[in-house]
């Protein structure tokens, strides 16, 4: 007979737990035998003793058996999906699932909700009036058919034991365990019926992950389970020390994604992207090589394909196309202040937590699972490092309805901005390629 309260002690003196205890602890909890207080000792106790490859394995595993996998294989083609771990100003997948749709590769793409300083595409994507995320599996595949991509939410058969695991996580202190990580993500994306996966996996200030080897551990460690469960995984580790791209806060960032697709993209922005895509249509046997494929990427985007194909996704998943075509009438934020540069001289960084933080002041982001979001805040950047600024010039402009909180905003944008005398070496934007051969 198995007990919570040795496997809780096993695991706290640093033993190995059996595919059986490990089983036997994520049904439990997700069936709701489990109190909350031992699956949170528990979950202490991995987070500081960690898990082992084939702890790891069953866990994730585990996980993924607790709800229903999505069966695509009706579906032809390879479907590829891509996961980032999260940072501020990333809309990658925004632009990417209409490239690598338009390349002629399914993309069935789960996403996620922004919670703390990182946005979510989830809220992105609601900022399109009536753009639905929370379709149900059949209407998922239904659209994933006809269209070649679908952006949906988690949905309740989905490893419904992630979606209460990570809620507890969230509340005790265990979000930053490799492990864990690994669980969370690989089971939803292998349940959503994924034949290959590209992770973009961010490291620097903005990232949960803010230390350059635990970012190429978390990427080694994600590929290696993807390979146990057939699903060819490639990795990338990129640069989250600044805000991806121009725009943070949701419409704002739609607003850039539909720049980026007419052809008007941050470069930094595009040439994650670009490399992204690229991949996705290597795995999904459109290219001959990578570089094929990022060659292939920029010539749809180029084309206009890319917009077609997001319009066609909006339009499945009951989006309002109108402020796509017109952006500008938009409802407005009714305050907006400028950040202006306190000295002349270059910019050497402008912090992207930093960054990140000031835009959930502003309304952009939610600090609480229930807390309401504004998708007309944020912040559009208008210099990064390593460009030149004069003393005065605008550097930043924020958005917000709430005029009380200006000040404090203003306050963290400035402490965000980093000057130099002398012009900083720009930093690489993708550090690390992993596969199979590296991790």
């Amino acid at each position: 007979m198995l007990s919570m309260y040795e496997i809780i002690r096993k695991k706290r003196d640093g033993l190995r737990l059996t595919e059986e205890e490990i089983r036997f602890v994520i049904k439990g909890y997700t069936k709701g035998r489990v109190p909350d207080y031992q699956m949170a000792s528990l979950l202490m106790a991995m987070f500081i003793r960690g898990l082992d490859e084939n702890e790891s394995r069953v866990y994730t595993d585990a996980m993924l058996n607790s709800g229903q996998i999505i069966d695509l294989s009706d579906i032809p083609g390879i479907k590829v999906d891509k996961h980032s771990t999260g940072g501020v100003g990333d809309k990658v997948s925004i632009i990417l699932a209409p490239i690598v749709a338009a390349a002629g590769v399914p993309v069935p793409m789960i996403s996620g909700r922004g919670l703390g300083h990182t946005g979510g595409t989830l809220d992105k994507l609601e900022s399109i009036p009536g753009f639905r995320v929370n379709l149900t599996i059949p209407e998922f595949k239904e659209r994933l058919q006809k269209v070649g991509a679908c952006l949906i939410g988690q949905t309740e058969e989905i490893v419904p034991a992630d979606k209460k695991i990570y809620a507890l996580r969230d509340v005790t202190a265990t979000i930053e365990s490799i492990p864990l990580i690994c669980g969370s993500i690989m089971s939803k994306k292998i349940a959503e019926g994924i034949d290959a996966l590209v992770l973009d996996i961010k490291t620097g200030s903005g990232a949960f992950m803010k230390e350059y080897e635990q970012s190429k551990e978390l990427a080694r460690q994600l590929i290696g389970i993807g390979e146990q469960f057939n699903k060819r995984t490639m990795a990338y580790i990129t640069n989250m020390n600044q805000p991806l791209g121009n725009a943070v806060g949701n419409w704002l960032e739609i607003k850039e994604c539909l720049d980026t697709l007419n052809g008007n993209g941050a470069e930094d922005l595009v040439e994650v992207t670009l490399t992204l895509a690229g991949t996705m249509i290597f795995l999904g046997e459109k290219a001959d090589g990578i570089e094929d494929g990022i060659d292939k990427a920029r010539e749809i985007l180029r084309s206009g394909a890319a917009m077609d194909k997001f319009l066609e996704i909006v339009v499945a998943q009951n989006g309002d196309t109108h402020f796509l075509f017109h952006p500008d009438q938009y409802p407005k934020a009714r305050y907006e202040t400028e950040v202006k540069a306190s000295t002349a001289g270059y910019l050497k960084q402008i912090d992207a937590l930093k960054v990140g933080l000031a835009a959930v002041l502003l309304g952009a982001g939610r600090t609480r699972s229930e807390d309401e979001i504004d998708p007309k805040a944020g912040i559009i950047i208008h210099k990064k490092a390593p460009q030149k600024v004069e003393k005065d010039e605008v550097i930043m402009t924020l958005y917000t309805d709430n005029k009380q909180i200006i000040p404090e905003a203003l306050k963290r944008l400035q402490d965000a901005i980093d000057y130099s005398e002398t012009q900083p070496i720009p930093e690489s934007l993708i550090f690390e390629f992993l596969d199979t051969s590296k991790a």
